[in-house]
């Protein structure tokens, strides 16, 4: 037996988070959470399985232990959440704080590559294909456009985030003042308009 088994079972009951996360990467910490909300005897998909039939038989015991279970995993991705953007922002700011050039140079120089290199060499290479009538490359252009638009969408996304960043981080160094986002703006605009 294995943790899908138990999983249609927790859906049923209610608790579908939990369950697709059975048959995840996080499937032995949800299978921990769900020991413990039915009292099984150990976290292990026969055991948890044996739990679930114990208190079938009640159908509104089982459903509150299910959902018990569904608030705790919720909370406990909330926690994992939660210490994944602390860890970040720590990130973020040694690398403000860092003195090393990496550190400070490599989004400009992401940028630089993309924009001066990555785009002209693409640009290039389709007018390329296109003037020459080269069937070939034109086909297999229009085959990975789907995917060529979702790489330079992600990456532009990137440079996008930066470049807004960076300019809030020069306006702080500068005023002192943390600068305001784009929903600060409007919503000092709107306030004042009152």
């Amino acid at each position: 037996m294995d943790w899908t088994t138990v999983a249609a079972k927790v859906i049923g009951l209610g608790a579908p988070m939990l369950g697709n996360a059975l048959g995840g990467p996080l499937g032995g910490l949800a299978g921990k959470v769900l020991a413990d909300a039915f009292g099984a005897a150990a976290a292990t998909p026969e055991a948890v399985h044996a739990a679930i039939t114990d208190k079938a038989a009640d159908v509104r015991l089982a459903a509150e232990a299910a959902q018990k279970a569904e608030s705790e995993w919720m909370s406990a991705l909330a926690e994992i959440g939660k210490a994944q953007v602390g860890e970040i922002g720590a990130t973020m700011r040694a690398e403000a704080a860092s003195e090393d050039a990496l550190q400070r140079w490599w989004r400009p120089l992401y940028a630089l590559e993309l924009s001066l290199l990555e785009c002209p060499a693409f640009a290039i290479t389709v007018l390329h294909a296109l003037w020459n009538g080269h069937d070939v490359g034109i086909n297999g252009l229009a085959n990975l456009s789907g995917l060529l638009m979702t790489y330079f969408g992600a990456r532009f996304g990137v440079l996008g985030v930066y470049v807004s960043g960076r300019t809030r981080e020069k306006q702080t160094a500068m005023t002192g003042e943390d600068a305001p986002s784009i929903v600060g703006a409007v919503i000092k605009a709107v306030a004042r308009k009152r």
